[in-house]
């Protein structure tokens, strides 16, 4: 044999590979999941943020209101200042600054409490997020199902398909 018709021989052969690599390529089913979305859009993780401002609302407002009057008590402050007397001066910082402590120490426990639940209802809506997956990969029949990929082409994504699963309450 030439050189020729080794190369061409090899050529035909390397398509061939080529092919078959593609046509067991083909036959892989992918699918993604924008869990951000997921999060964003499905009832339940919508459920989840109502049922968390229901219960850190009120919380929240009253943190606000003493907000308020913590800056209202130190603009009093800065303008009778001058007038007082050194010690009613003292006296009113030393109290305006344990208010402030008061105020900061509950807002990092409203802070601290809100993350905890909020971890608490995520994992809650993840797990139902990742048993509708589980389903549709069992019942369509996926080779691999990822999420949060760098990059997914629309052809792949199967996010609404999820949400609405979700949503239907599956």
């Amino acid at each position: 044999m030439n050189t020729l018709s080794t190369l061409k021989t090899l050529a035909v052969a390397t398509a061939l590979a080529a092919g078959g690599v593609l046509a067991q390529a083909q036959e892989l089913k992918i699918g993604y999941v924008n869990a951000e979305r997921v999060l964003r859009e499905a009832a339940p993780a919508k459920a989840a943020q109502a049922k968390l401002e229901a219960e850190f609302g009120r919380r929240d407002k009253e943190l606000n209101d003493l907000a308020a009057r913590l800056k209202a008590a130190q603009d009093k402050l800065d303008k009778d200042g001058p007038t007082l007397s050194q010690t009613d001066l003292s006296r009113r910082q030393r109290e305006l600054l344990d208010q402030d402590r008061d105020f900061q120490r509950k807002r990092r426990e409203l802070q601290e409490d809100l993350a905890q639940r909020k971890n608490e209802e995520l994992a809650a809506v993840l797990e139902r997020s990742n048993r509708v997956i589980k389903q549709i990969f069992d019942t369509e029949k996926y080779d691999l199902i990822v999420q949060d990929a760098v990059f997914a082409s629309p052809r792949i994504d199967i996010t609404k398909k999820v949400i609405d699963l979700l949503n239907a309450g599956k």
